[in-house]
């Protein structure tokens, strides 16, 4: 085995059996297959395999498996060799696997490695570990969890205060090398936090330039924590992510459906310019029984941006689960008539459930084949799962068949459920092409790529 040829096939899930066809293979009792794969280098079925060991109590097969991933000392073979010791409550024996890969310089390994020490007593061995690495995001993150453990809070709040200058901001997270500001302001922020000085955390967080990260703002869930209700709304109404914060605490703690809804719908911003806002408040409708006020916002919304195919998909969503299938249909078709009936496929898929539940599956089926690109890879895809909905599996795999390749593992996990087991693993891992004969002479037929 090789570790960048495991790393390839796990990330980029190709030319291997990936995790959810593994669950697959068991959910239909193929745990003999997953064994014997184990052994043939499949990562997800090594991994798999070893923790059904594990809860049978039989680690010492488990790690059996799991030892020529390991030896090629491949980060995540390390790493879930490691959860699965822990959780077999064999503490020593995980950090050590940890820390002979953080002595060979692995950076990831060194969090993990810290991570697993402070768990388990040794707060301030960690810190030590972590201290000269307060420059880097991941580590700074690290040290701050564990400072709180060690005992080292004010010691780290003064290590990221002196990587927060007085006179520069950046404008994204990629600005500066090692830790910006804003993610340094915002981990002192969470010491000064549960030290108990909310007005410190909130203050250092009012000094950011970038206030959202993966959806979320630090402060916004900071004063919903501390129910600082009036400071929340202000700042939602300068904030749209904060603004959601607010309506997330109306809905969740006080239960007040009707102020979580009312706050929605007084954002003063036009619906074409703030898409993620109408479809949050149109979840929101949903999850209290308000679907056709639910299914208003969002055509509303596809009438200002009749491209945007995530909109649609809400709609159609929407209707089809309010059982308005043929109303769903009659509004994608005025839609469509606004870009001269033409539609590409991306667009028109979206009606194809829509269609089944108002005409049945064959009628849809048609419809999808009269398409221009009806007979395409990804076309095929969706005539599928059409058919793999109804119980049509066999069907489903002839559609498929004809483009392979481009469909690998969808076509494998419906022949999986047709325990045609072998062709699945065929058609996952096909057989790597032979490089052609050299030709004699300058020219050739084909581009040298």
């Amino acid at each position: 085995m090789d570790a960048s040829d495991l790393e390839y096939r796990a990330r980029t899930r190709s030319g291997c059996i990936p995790p959810e066809l593994v669950s697959r293979l068991l959910e239909r009792g193929h745990v003999d297959v997953v064994e014997l794969e184990a052994g043939r280098g499949e990562w997800f079925c090594a991994l798999a395999w070893a923790r059904l060991l594990g809860e049978r109590d039989c680690q010492a097969d488990a790690l059996e498996v799991l030892a020529p991933y390991l030896a090629t000392g491949w980060w995540t073979a390390v790493e879930a060799t490691a959860e699965l010791l822990e959780n077999w409550g064999r503490v020593d024996e995980a950090i050590e696997i940890t820390r002979i890969r953080m002595k060979a310089g692995h950076l990831m390994a060194l969090e993990s490695y810290t991570r697993l020490l402070a768990r388990y007593g040794r707060a301030e061995e960690a810190f030590r570990l972590l201290r000269p690495h307060i420059d880097e995001p991941s580590l700074a993150t690290a040290l701050v969890d564990v400072a709180e453990k060690a005992g080292q809070d004010e010691e780290t709040a003064a290590l990221l205060a002196a990587q927060i200058p007085d006179d520069h901001r950046c404008n994204s997270p990629w600005c500066c090398r090692g830790l910006d500001p804003d993610t340094a302001i915002g981990l002192l922020a969470t010491i000064r936090e549960r030290q108990g000085l909310i007005d410190d955390a909130i203050a250092l967080l009012r000094t950011r330039n970038i206030t959202v990260l993966n959806g979320r703002d630090q402060l916004a869930d900071l004063l919903a924590r501390h129910d600082r209700i009036g400071e929340l709304r202000a700042y939602g109404a300068a904030k749209d992510n904060a603004e959601w914060r607010f309506v997330e605490l109306l809905e969740e703690r006080g239960g007040d459906i009707e102020g979580a809804i009312a706050a929605c719908r007084q954002a003063d911003r036009p619906i074409a310019q703030d898409p993620n806002s109408a479809v949050q408040l149109a979840q929101l409708l949903a999850r209290h029984g308000r679907e056709n006020e639910a299914i208003d916002v969002i055509c509303a919304l596809a009438d200002a941006r009749p491209g945007d195919d995530w909109i649609l998909h809400t709609l159609s969503e929407l209707f089809l689960d309010q059982g308005r299938a043929e109303d769903g249909l009659a509004y994608l078709d005025a839609l469509a008539t606004t870009r001269a009936g033409e539609e590409n496929w991306d667009l028109y898929w979206i009606r194809l459930p829509l269609i089944a539940a108002h005409h049945g599956v064959d009628d849809a089926i048609a419809q999808a084949r009269s398409h221009p690109e009806g007979t395409t890879w990804y076309a095929a895809s969706h005539i599928a799962e059409l058919l793999a909905g109804t119980g049509r599996i066999e069907e489903a795999v002839a559609v498929l068949e004809q483009h392979a390749s481009q469909n690998s593992h969808d076509l494998a996990g419906y022949l999986i459920d047709l325990g045609r087991v072998q062709d699945a693993l065929a058609i996952l891992r096909p057989p790597i092409p032979q490089a052609a004969a050299p030709v004699n002479g300058p020219w050739h037929e084909d581009p040298p790529f």
